[in-house]
Protein backbone atom coordinates (compact mmCIF):
# COMPACT_ATOMS: atom_id res chain seq x y z
CA UNK A 1 0.00 0.00 0.00
CA UNK A 2 1.87 3.00 -0.95
CA UNK A 3 2.15 5.43 1.93
CA UNK A 4 1.92 9.61 1.61
CA UNK A 5 5.23 11.80 2.15
CA UNK A 6 3.05 13.51 5.08
CA UNK A 7 2.87 9.95 6.67
CA UNK A 8 6.55 9.33 5.58
CA UNK A 9 8.10 12.44 7.30
CA UNK A 10 6.28 11.49 10.39
CA UNK A 11 7.02 7.56 10.71
CA UNK A 12 10.63 8.19 9.94
CA UNK A 13 10.86 10.97 12.46
CA UNK A 14 9.23 8.91 15.23
CA UNK A 15 11.30 5.87 14.38
CA UNK A 16 14.97 7.13 13.53
CA UNK A 17 16.91 4.09 14.52
CA UNK A 18 14.54 2.05 11.98
CA UNK A 19 16.11 3.99 9.11
CA UNK A 20 13.40 4.31 6.60
CA UNK A 21 13.47 5.45 3.11
CA UNK A 22 10.65 5.84 0.83
CA UNK A 23 10.73 4.39 -2.59
CA UNK A 24 7.70 4.79 -5.22
CA UNK A 25 5.73 5.55 -2.52
CA UNK A 26 6.24 2.46 -0.64
CA UNK A 27 8.23 2.24 2.41
CA UNK A 28 11.81 0.44 2.83
CA UNK A 29 14.12 -0.41 5.77
CA UNK A 30 18.09 0.18 5.41
CA UNK A 31 19.07 -3.29 6.53
CA UNK A 32 22.08 -4.26 7.94
CA UNK A 33 25.35 -3.99 6.20
CA UNK A 34 28.34 -6.17 6.34
CA UNK A 35 31.47 -4.80 8.18
CA UNK A 36 33.47 -4.16 4.89
CA UNK A 37 30.33 -1.66 4.04
CA UNK A 38 30.31 -0.11 7.50
CA UNK A 39 34.19 0.21 7.77
CA UNK A 40 34.22 2.21 4.90
CA UNK A 41 31.70 4.37 4.78
CA UNK A 42 33.11 5.23 8.24
CA UNK A 43 35.82 5.92 6.90
CA UNK A 44 35.16 8.16 4.07
CA UNK A 45 33.22 9.94 6.23
CA UNK A 46 35.88 10.28 8.49
CA UNK A 47 38.18 11.52 5.73
CA UNK A 48 35.94 14.09 4.57
CA UNK A 49 35.39 15.29 7.99
CA UNK A 50 39.28 15.98 8.33
CA UNK A 51 39.49 17.76 4.87
CA UNK A 52 36.30 19.89 4.55
CA UNK A 53 36.00 23.12 6.18
CA UNK A 54 33.30 22.67 8.49
CA UNK A 55 32.45 26.49 8.20
CA UNK A 56 31.61 25.77 4.35
CA UNK A 57 30.30 22.18 4.70
CA UNK A 58 28.67 19.10 7.12
CA UNK A 59 29.82 15.07 6.60
CA UNK A 60 26.67 13.22 6.65
CA UNK A 61 27.09 9.54 7.54
CA UNK A 62 23.90 6.92 7.17
CA UNK A 63 21.59 10.45 8.32
CA UNK A 64 19.68 12.95 7.01
CA UNK A 65 17.32 12.02 3.73
CA UNK A 66 18.00 13.59 -0.05
CA UNK A 67 14.42 13.68 -1.96
CA UNK A 68 13.79 13.68 -5.09
CA UNK A 69 10.17 13.58 -5.09
CA UNK A 70 7.27 13.23 -2.65
CA UNK A 71 7.34 9.51 -2.94
CA UNK A 72 11.39 9.09 -3.37
CA UNK A 73 13.68 10.06 -0.12
CA UNK A 74 16.66 8.25 0.49
CA UNK A 75 19.66 7.70 2.99
CA UNK A 76 22.92 7.78 1.35
CA UNK A 77 25.90 5.88 3.13
CA UNK A 78 27.60 9.26 3.14
CA UNK A 79 27.03 13.17 1.51
CA UNK A 80 28.26 16.25 2.05
CA UNK A 81 26.08 19.24 2.60
CA UNK A 82 27.00 22.84 2.47
CA UNK A 83 26.89 24.43 6.01
CA UNK A 84 24.17 26.88 4.90
CA UNK A 85 21.91 24.44 3.72
CA UNK A 86 22.25 22.70 6.73
CA UNK A 87 21.39 25.53 8.53
CA UNK A 88 18.61 25.60 7.71
CA UNK A 89 17.32 22.40 9.10
CA UNK A 90 18.31 23.49 12.73
CA UNK A 91 15.31 24.06 15.35
CA UNK A 92 12.55 23.21 13.23
CA UNK A 93 12.39 19.41 15.13
CA UNK A 94 11.21 18.02 11.38
CA UNK A 95 13.06 15.55 9.35
CA UNK A 96 16.36 16.32 8.10
CA UNK A 97 15.79 16.16 4.22
CA UNK A 98 17.58 18.03 1.37
CA UNK A 99 16.12 18.52 -2.17
CA UNK A 100 18.74 20.84 -3.67
CA UNK A 101 21.10 18.99 -5.60
CA UNK A 102 24.45 17.84 -3.30
CA UNK A 103 28.02 18.30 -3.69
CA UNK A 104 29.13 14.50 -3.39
CA UNK A 105 26.72 11.30 -2.63
CA UNK A 106 28.29 7.73 -1.91
CA UNK A 107 26.93 4.79 -1.29
CA UNK A 108 29.12 1.56 -0.46
CA UNK A 109 28.24 -1.68 -2.00
CA UNK A 110 26.77 -4.46 -0.08
CA UNK A 111 25.37 -7.61 -0.79
CA UNK A 112 22.52 -6.78 0.69
CA UNK A 113 21.78 -3.01 -1.10
CA UNK A 114 23.65 -3.88 -4.37
CA UNK A 115 21.51 -3.95 -6.51
CA UNK A 116 18.89 -1.77 -4.85
CA UNK A 117 21.76 0.89 -4.63
CA UNK A 118 22.45 0.75 -8.40
CA UNK A 119 18.77 0.29 -9.86
CA UNK A 120 16.69 2.60 -7.70
CA UNK A 121 19.03 5.06 -5.76
CA UNK A 122 21.79 6.05 -8.07
CA UNK A 123 19.62 7.21 -11.41
CA UNK A 124 17.23 9.30 -8.73
CA UNK A 125 20.64 11.31 -7.20
CA UNK A 126 21.06 11.74 -10.95
CA UNK A 127 17.64 12.97 -12.04
CA UNK A 128 18.16 15.33 -8.36
CA UNK A 129 21.27 16.89 -10.59
CA UNK A 130 23.63 16.10 -7.39
CA UNK A 131 26.95 17.14 -8.48
CA UNK A 132 29.50 13.64 -7.99
CA UNK A 133 28.24 10.67 -6.94
CA UNK A 134 30.39 7.75 -5.68
CA UNK A 135 29.68 4.13 -5.22
CA UNK A 136 32.47 2.54 -3.64
CA UNK A 137 32.53 -1.68 -3.41
CA UNK A 138 34.22 -3.02 -0.99
CA UNK A 139 35.01 -6.86 -2.61
CA UNK A 140 36.02 -5.63 -6.10
CA UNK A 141 37.89 -2.56 -4.58
CA UNK A 142 37.09 -0.07 -7.47
CA UNK A 143 35.32 3.76 -6.77
CA UNK A 144 32.90 4.26 -9.48
CA UNK A 145 32.06 8.02 -9.56
CA UNK A 146 29.38 10.00 -11.76
CA UNK A 147 30.31 13.74 -12.40
CA UNK A 148 27.42 15.67 -13.64
CA UNK A 149 28.41 17.87 -16.98
CA UNK A 150 27.26 20.94 -17.65
CA UNK A 151 24.93 19.96 -19.82
CA UNK A 152 22.99 17.84 -17.44
CA UNK A 153 25.16 14.24 -18.42
CA UNK A 154 27.36 12.21 -16.06
CA UNK A 155 30.60 10.90 -16.58
CA UNK A 156 31.44 7.89 -15.83
CA UNK A 157 35.03 6.77 -14.47
CA UNK A 158 36.34 3.61 -12.58
CA UNK A 159 39.15 4.05 -10.01
CA UNK A 160 40.78 1.00 -9.15
CA UNK A 161 43.93 3.00 -7.02
CA UNK A 162 45.34 6.26 -6.20
CA UNK A 163 44.11 8.82 -5.17
CA UNK A 164 40.48 10.41 -6.10
CA UNK A 165 39.77 14.09 -5.84
CA UNK A 166 36.16 14.96 -5.68
CA UNK A 167 35.59 17.66 -8.39
CA UNK A 168 33.59 19.76 -6.16
CA UNK A 169 37.03 19.60 -3.50
CA UNK A 170 39.62 19.32 -5.10
CA UNK A 171 42.16 20.12 -1.84
CA UNK A 172 40.37 16.46 -0.54
CA UNK A 173 42.08 13.46 -1.07
CA UNK A 174 40.95 9.76 -0.59
CA UNK A 175 43.67 7.43 -0.99
CA UNK A 176 41.89 4.11 -2.51
CA UNK A 177 45.29 1.90 -1.33
CA UNK A 178 45.30 3.06 1.77
CA UNK A 179 41.31 2.92 2.49
CA UNK A 180 40.93 -0.57 0.63
CA UNK A 181 43.74 -1.68 2.89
Amino acid sequence: MPVNEAAFRKRALEEPDARWELDCGRLRQKPGMTAEHNDLALRVAALLLQQLDRHEFRVRQNGGHVRRSADRYYIPDVFVVPTAMELTQRGTQRLEVYEAPLPLVVEVWSPSTGDYDVDAKLPEYQRRGDHEIWRIHPYERTLTAWRRQPDGSYTETVYTGGVVHPLGFPAVAIDLDTLFN
